[in-house]
């Protein structure tokens, strides 16, 4: 009975959210303008790519990865923006592959927007004292929504996000590459043990889960069914030979539905200690892409607005995955600044969990936030759903040559950043904590686009 009243809760709050958005045309912050915004991006370039040193697995996944405190808005105002060569040595990146070589690839940008780029927060750590870091992420009254019917977990945009095995959550967003948050398999100075052999499970559905074992608690089996056995115990004239064949098949059917029950127990047993073994379908990581403005060694500090990280599997996992957009102004731009994801909390074991929000401040790095969050959520793609603007229209009022007007209007989610976990933000000497999500600006969204498509051309309009 909870159960139900809680699928049911899950479902009229997703109406309720999607009135909100039917409404905020012509209600609330620029209702006219929640479009997708064609963007001109950068083009990322690789300058040289030399072999490192293979890497040292020994790191262990800290769930609260920074003790300073960020930089706040205001304080950001003050930074001097970093130029175009600060710029692509942030965003050069190591490559870590599964023979545990290493490389380092250096980038070159090109194209608008470079040296304009906006102010970064990879020297933004202020000298405030620092402060004991609560590992509870909950504001207030918890509202997660934690989704175990598989039919909501196994539809998009719930399929899209994934679990991996560091203990971190993670989106598709290519049918084989996967974003997540940076510190999820490297601390800043070293890679993390479980980065060595890194998995990415998506959860399965209730069919694959139990198909097998629904087959063979099938009766009718290859002898026939029960009506044949029937007919034939009423049948006289059978001789002893087809009797003795008849007692033989159901001998055989007894041992292959015990059989069943004895899987579905050992299944059973496994789920109650070990719930992401049933509950994922596990793929391995073939390649891990960093950006070095989040090691230590390229900053002082570690840069929050540089915990991102591609994975490239090495087989699709046959979910939808989700496309990486671009919105300047979250809070602007999006019906009430709200965001969304879904991520595998630590307790809720086996099931997914949503959230969503609306974003407190931002800046071309960051979203600050009060989204519920726990351990093993970091890695999330957020998300933000806007209508399909039209190509030669931005501001959405003209059809312009749009071969397809229906496509344009459509509402469409995409990713926008990842979420990083729980910070202390210096707000204007005082501090004040958040939970952080890393914006994904163009600079970051043409580096994530070079990493699936290894093609600038593809990836010069967001």
């Amino acid at each position: 009975m909870m159960h139900r009243l809680l699928q049911t809760l899950l479902a009229f709050v997703i109406m309720l959210d999607l009135y909100a958005w039917a409404i905020s045309g012509n209600h609330g912050n620029r209702g006219d303008t929640h479009t997708w915004q064609h963007a001109a991006v950068p083009l990322v370039v690789e300058r040289s790519t030399v072999p490192l040193s293979q890497p040292d697995f020994h790191a262990t996944l800290k769930q609260s990865h920074s003790h300073a405190t960020l930089c706040g808005i205001q304080c950001q105002d003050r930074l001097p923006k970093p130029d175009r060569t600060q710029l692509e040595r942030l965003l050069a990146y190591e490559t870590v592959y599964a023979n545990g070589t290493r490389t380092l690839t250096e980038v070159r940008l090109r194209g608008t927007g470079v040296e304009a780029a906006p102010p970064s927060n990879s020297t933004s750590i202020s000298r405030l004292p620092r402060r004991h870091r609560r590992r509870r992420q909950v504001f207030g009254a918890d509202g997660r929504f934690v989704i175990s019917d598989r039919r909501f977990t196994a539809s998009f945009p719930f399929s899209a996000s994934v679990k991996l095995s560091s203990g971190c959550s993670g989106i598709l967003v290519a049918p084989r590459h996967v974003l997540t948050a940076a510190h999820c398999v490297h601390d800043g100075q070293n890679y993390l043990k479980e980065s060595r052999e890194l998995r990415v499970g998506v959860m399965r559905s209730q069919m694959s889960h139990n198909s097998k074992v629904g087959r063979r608690r099938g009766g009718g089996g290859r002898g026939g069914g029960e009506e044949k056995d029937t007919q034939g115990r009423n049948n006289e004239g059978e001789s002893s030979k087809k009797r003795g064949e008849r007692k033989k098949g159901r001998g055989k059917r007894r041992r292959g539905k015990a059989r069943a029950r004895r899987a579905a127990a050992a299944v059973a047993a496994v789920a109650a200690t070990d719930p992401d073994k049933v509950s994922f379908r596990w793929a391995r990581v073939k390649q891990i892409h960093t950006p070095r403005g989040w090691m230590k060694g390229v900053g002082r500090q570690l840069a929050p607005d540089y915990d991102y990280a591609l994975l490239e599997l090495r087989r699709p996992l046959g979910a939808t995955p989700m496309e990486l957009g671009l919105v300047a102004d979250v809070k602007e731009t999006v019906p009430s600044g709200r965001i969304h994801f879904t991520g595998f909390d630590h307790d809720q074991p086996g099931k997914a969990v949503y959230r969503f929000c609306s974003v407190t401040q931002e800046s071309s790095d960051l979203l600050y936030q009060y989204c519920d969050a726990r351990a093993g959520s970091s890695g999330a793609g957020v998300y933000v759903r806007l209508r399909e603007s039209a190509p030669g229209a931005p501001d959405g009022g003209k059809k312009g040559r749009v071969k397809n007007w229906k496509a344009a209007g459509k509402w469409t989610r995409k990713v926008i950043g990842v979420f990083s976990g729980h910070q202390w933000v210096d707000d204007n000497g005082a501090q004040r904590d958040y939970n952080v999500a890393v914006h994904i600006t163009p600079a970051k969204f043409a580096q994530i686009c070079h990493w699936i498509h290894a093609d600038p051309k593809r990836c010069q309009q967001a």
